[in-house]
C-alpha cells in the first residue's frame, strides 16, 4: 500500500459524518481512499461535535476571521462551538504534518471545510471555512469538492 497523498472530508468518502448523519459520498474521493491514496478525516467530529449535531455556521466573515477570534461558530441551537471547530482544524492539521500530506479535498459550504463557500442564513456565499483557513495558512493545497 502506498502513503496517503491527500487528505479527504470524511463525508465526501462516504462516511456519515455530516451534521444531520449522513455523508456525501463522492465516487473518485471513495476511489483514492480504497486505493490508500488518501485519508478520511471530519474536522468537526475530531474537535468533539456530535453525529447527528445541529447545522453550524460562521456567523460573520470566514474561517480566518474564527481564527483570528474575530467571529464565532453558532449551531442552529444558538450553541457557540467555536472550541470544537478550532481544535477539530488543529486536530486535522497534526494528522497532515504526521503524514507528511500537503493537499486536502474538503467539502464546500461547511463551517470548517468550505474551502470556496460557507453557508449563512441558508444561503452558499463566498468563503472558507475554520479548516481550510488554517490548513491555507500553513501552507497546503486545498481543493473543493
Amino acid at each position: 500500500m502506498t502513503p496517503a497523498n491527500f487528505l479527504i472530508s470524511g463525508c465526501l468518502a462516504g462516511i456519515k459524518c455530516r451534521f444531520d448523519g449522513q455523508h456525501r459520498k463522492d465516487r473518485k474521493m471513495k476511489e483514492l481512499l480504497e486505493k490508500g491514496s488518501g485519508v478520511a478525516v471530519c474536522p468537526e467530529t475530531l474537535g468533539g461535535l456530535s453525529i447527528p449535531r445541529p447545522k453550524a455556521e460562521i456567523n460573520r466573515g470566514g474561517g480566518e476571521d474564527v481564527l483570528l477570534g474575530k467571529s464565532r461558530v453558532i449551531d442552529a441551537a444558538k450553541r457557540d462551538v467555536t472550541p470544537q471547530m478550532v481544535n477539530g482544524a488543529k486536530r486535522t492539521l497534526k494528522i497532515l504534518q504526521r503524514l507528511k500530506i500537503s493537499k486536502a479535498f474538503l467539502k464546500e459550504k461547511s463551517p470548517s471545510c468550505g474551502s470556496g463557500k460557507i453557508c449563512r442564513n441558508e444561503k452558499a456565499i463566498p468563503g472558507q471555512g475554520v479548516t481550510s483557513a488554517l490548513l491555507r495558512r500553513k501552507g497546503i493545497k486545498v481543493i473543493p469538492r
